[in-house]
């Protein structure tokens, strides 16, 4: 009952930092425990299961200041990239056997740093099956999606863009080589204009 009840906690406490609820404006926060908490969140998907081995991440935190920013939005982007990077990894498990994904394990390597004026990069990358140069271009497009009927809305990637550029003032852009995987590179200054 301790070990549950430990795990409720933890489960709890990353809602809590995810949605950022009682932090609408904008405020200083840690990124990687924004980062974090969306992993935590989605424990349960990065977990072995019968057809694959455990999905591995790849910390490479770098130091960084705190980031004034809307900590929630922020949030609900990392969410979109995992989530699509973990939807990719399903259509690597359903085309491989388990012994060949274990031989060839699936992973998403974070990458965060600062950059000179008072900007920071967050790089999340996996190892999947890579967009295709059509695709990309058309990634940020409402409604766009490559996902099956049903499985999606195609609106998490152009909502993401906008949260990133338009209300963080950054940049959000993906590099994708098919069979090789795919990055998504999020820079955002350190300090936001106060927006009305």
């Amino acid at each position: 009952m301790r070990v549950g009840t430990e795990r409720i906690r933890q489960i709890v406490l990353s809602l809590r930092v995810f949605s950022r609820v009682d932090e609408a404006s904008v405020k200083s926060v840690d990124i990687h425990e924004g980062i974090d908490s969306t992993l935590m969140i989605l424990g349960n998907r990065l977990k072995a299961n019968s057809e694959r081995p455990a999905i591995q991440i790849i910390r490479n935190y770098g130091d960084l200041p705190l980031v004034e920013c809307y900590a929630g939005q922020l949030n609900q982007v990392f969410m979109n990239l995992f989530v699509n990077a973990l939807d990719a990894f399903e259509d690597v498990t359903s085309k491989h056997s388990y012994q060949y994904l274990k031989s060839n394990p699936q992973t998403i390597e974070i990458q965060t740093r600062a950059l000179d004026n008072n900007w920071i990069s967050i790089a999340i990358r996996d190892n999947g099956l890579g967009i295709s140069e059509a695709n990309q271009a058309k990634l940020f497009d409402a409604f766009f999606t490559t996902k099956a009927v049903g499985k999606g809305t195609g609106l998490g990637l152009s909502i993401s863009h906008q949260i990133v550029t338009e209300k963080h003032n950054g940049n959000l852009n993906c590099i994708s080589t098919l069979g090789e995987g795919t990055t998504f590179m999020i820079e955002i200054p350190c300090r936001q204009a106060v927006q009305t």
